[in-house]
């Protein structure tokens, strides 16, 4: 079945040419795009679905959340905001509650989760495993993730647990964690930072996820200045994420994983991502990351919520988005951007082929998956003018509307 998505004011396609039209339409069949254009010169389809002048834009690609867990670390979070430095450690509170919760209400609060997440715009999601952190908890966390969300990443190495040798723990994420999570898994990430992984062992559990098909994400750069970018860089990382504390040497690297790449749009993995997490930045009161002096160098960034139940425990990508462009120095049209292609790239989903029904997602155009927002609103500049407010009026995944 078709329908005709018609008079979207303003629609923000952020296609290869990043083209912004106005008094638009187009054809959702199916799972895909099938025609996209001026709304005067729309083809007929089996439905029509009029969007009175609203914007529309590309459904929120969010690369980098934490969704499988259980319990709640609301003293943490305010005990922060008293003035307390975050540090890793209050992973182990969530890890023990997660432990604690069967199967059912695990897959119960994930669902519940993507529902929030959907409802705000959010169309494609990634989520780590990371808060098992022994084999079965780990496998346990990647099969529940893999049966709800649209990437799943292995994060056996997000803190090495109470009671263990950090090279003995590194071991066994490299071996017999790696070997159980694999059938649930497409991507793999390591903290490298002070008071999780170091450099070295960051590296072995990266070289040992590659062996294994895995493609490579890294937590770096968050607490302080780090080797997180340089060791991204180094193995060819999809994304490296947090990037708070980056020299002009960490730019300047990131924005060479980009030079002579050719067009974002290119089969595989063109350069490494950097991955900013803004409303993780507010509650840790961390600075945050220089996307404008990434984007100037020639560096690509996307933004994602990193919901969590420490240090960032929201799915709105339409937060991100406004703090993006409030905060960060970034245009609607940049962040927007980021929000969406930004996080097709960082997942390598920023092309695809009909064979295999792995179609584009983060962009509009004929050809990619039929993931479509509309806001209540004639621009996208309202995500950012008016900050907070329920904007989300419609939603598409893949041709279905969802909300």
């Amino acid at each position: 079945m078709s329908v005709l998505v018609t008079n979207i004011g303003e629609l923000m396609t952020q296609d290869a040419d990043g083209a912004v039209l106005r008094d638009a339409a187009l054809v959702l069949e199916g799972e895909r795009i099938s025609w996209i254009g001026p709304a005067a010169g729309a083809p007929a389809a089996d439905e029509a679905y009029v969007a009175g002048g609203r914007a529309g834009l590309p459904g929120w690609v969010d690369s980098h959340t934490h969704l499988v867990f259980a319990g709640d670390r609301t003293a943490e979070f305010e005990a922060r905001m008293a003035g307390e430095a975050y540090a890793a450690g209050g992973i182990a509170v969530t890890v023990e509650a997660t432990r604690a919760a069967g199967d059912y209400d695990l897959t119960r609060l994930l669902l519940a989760r993507v529902a929030e997440a959907t409802a705000g715009g959010t169309t494609y999601l990634e989520t780590k495993t990371g808060y098992g952190l022994d084999v079965a908890q780990e496998a346990r966390g990647a099969r529940i993730a893999a049966g709800v969300v649209d990437e799943v990443t292995f994060l056996g190495a997000h803190l090495v647990p109470p009671g263990w040798d950090a090279e003995d723990y590194t071991d066994l994420v490299c071996g017999p964690m790696l070997d159980a999570v694999l059938p649930h898994v497409r991507w793999a990430d390591v903290f490298c930072e002070t008071g999780a992984f170091t450099p070295d062992q960051s590296r072995r559990v990266l070289a040992a996820c590659a062996a294994a098909g895995l493609g490579l994400r890294v937590h770096g750069n968050q607490l302080g200045p780090g080797a997180g970018v340089a060791l991204a860089v180094e193995v060819g990382a999809a994304s490296v994420d947090h990037v708070n504390h980056l020299s002009d040497a960490d730019v300047d690297a990131l924005a060479g994983t980009w030079s002579g790449s050719g067009t974002d749009d290119a089969q595989g993995m063109p350069g490494t991502v950097a991955t900013c997490l803004p409303a993780c930045d507010l509650s840790t009161r961390q600075p945050f990351p220089p996307a404008r002096r990434l984007l100037d160098a020639g560096a690509r960034i996307a933004l994602a919520s990193n919901c969590n139940p420490g240090t960032s425990y929201t799915s709105s990508m339409a937060f991100c988005v406004a703090t993006a462009v409030l905060q960060m120095g970034l245009t609607v049209h940049e962040a927007v951007r980021a929000a969406t292609h930004g996080g097709a790239l960082a997942l390598g989903r920023h092309t695809g082929r009909d064979a295999d029904g792995l179609r584009t997602v983060g962009s509009l155009a004929v050809g990619h998956r039929a993931d479509l927002q509309l806001l209540n609103a004639p621009s996208a500049a309202h995500l950012a003018y008016r900050p907070g407010m329920p904007l989300v009026h419609a939603v598409w995944r893949a041709g279905v509307r969802v909300r």
